[in-house]
């Protein structure tokens, strides 16, 4: 099966492709009768083939959206993922153990009380502060679970979702108190972020998600077969000589960092690293040689699908990409639990 990975990538890709271009002529906007080809024919050379009106929707509304889908969704996937390896439990993800909620209660601390924050921060990070800001959250979250449910190197998983229970329902009541104080313009900003969209694409944001997404995939994508060892056990693991402390820290951090960064960005968009890795785990069963390259692509298409629907079925308005997610997320929880509950 393992031969077959690149196989199953190409064949990922077309379908990922084949959707990002449908999904370019789905919405409110319809562009005049031009075969994608032609489009990108008229783009490519700068002319005046197609109207200014179509430029606009198609270059700053339609593709930075749909490349933020596919780059969101492919984080939130891979870390739900290597978190999942790492626990050795189907349960984790990123969003259930708190994460999530850890960095959006620091994006919201910094909508609400930034402009008291920043006199103390060199004035080059202000333009980040809130991406920064949800990075430290999911940072914090992810090693106080970790530290909370691992004794001895062993994760007791009711621990492990209790504590993210907790932390989940603390982050809330906090973040409610600050909907509470917060003025109007910080209540719509806060609202974006509890329900999730992708509706703020842009370029820039683009471009520093593609760089971080990158850099950590370039460390966990290659961590398949380690994790594979991990799963028969941490000693195990290590007597095959695998760093399984370095390895821990790497997901810990990387995870935190993608997790802050899309939250940061795109708000709380829950269950896709839940659902991905589940999926996969059906047709590759635990091999994360191959679940983690295919969960990249998979989250992906997952993400991409979901953000057609939420800005296509109740059209003009748009429905958040949250609830979405969180409405197929939902039922294969409860599906995991049932086939889980022997176990916890």
């Amino acid at each position: 099966m393992q031969n077959k990975l690149p196989l199953y990538i190409f064949l990922s890709l077309i379908v990922l492709i084949l959707l990002a271009v449908t999904s370019l002529y789905m919405g409110v906007y319809e562009f005049e009768k031009h075969s994608f080809l032609e489009i990108f024919v008229a783009l490519w050379n700068d002319d005046n083939s197609i109207p200014a009106s179509d430029k606009f929707v198609l270059v700053n509304l339609r593709l930075p959206r749909i490349v933020m889908a596919i780059l969101v969704g492919s984080a939130l996937a891979v870390s739900g993922t290597c978190l999942q390896g790492m626990f050795k439990n189907p349960l984790a993800s990123p969003d259930l153990i708190g994460i999530t909620m850890g960095a959006s209660l620091f994006a919201a601390i910094s909508i609400v009380l930034g402009s008291y924050i920043k006199p103390y921060i060199p004035e080059f990070f202000h333009f980040s502060m809130l991406s920064i800001a949800a990075f430290i959250g999911a940072l914090l979250t992810m090693t106080m679970v970790y530290r909370i449910s691992t004794t001895n190197g062993k994760t007791n998983v009711i621990v492990m979702l209790l504590s993210g229970v907790a932390i989940t329902a603390m982050a809330g009541a906090t973040t409610g108190f600050l909907i509470y104080l917060s003025k109007e313009e910080q209540l719509r900003d806060l609202t974006f972020w509890n329900l999730g969209s992708l509706g703020g694409a842009s370029w820039t944001k683009n471009g520093i998600l593609a760089v971080i997404i990158l850099f950590a995939f370039s460390i966990l994508i290659t961590k398949g077969k380690a994790l594979n060892a991990m799963m028969l056990g941490e000693r195990d693991a290590q007597h095959l000589g695998i760093p399984v402390e370095k390895i821990k820290k790497r997901i810990v951090v990387l995870t935190a960092l993608m997790v802050g960064t899309c939250v940061a960005f795109s708000g709380t968009i829950g269950f896709v690293g839940l659902i991905v890795p589940y999926i996969l785990r059906l047709l590759f069963k635990s091999n994360y040689h191959i679940i983690l390259p295919m969960s990249a692509i998979f989250g992906s298409i997952l993400l991409l699908s979901a953000d057609t629907i939420s800005r296509t079925i109740a059209a003009p308005s748009e429905i958040p990409i949250g609830i979405l997610t969180a409405f197929m997320g939902a039922p294969i929880f409860i599906v995991i639990l049932i086939r889980s509950k022997k176990s916890l």
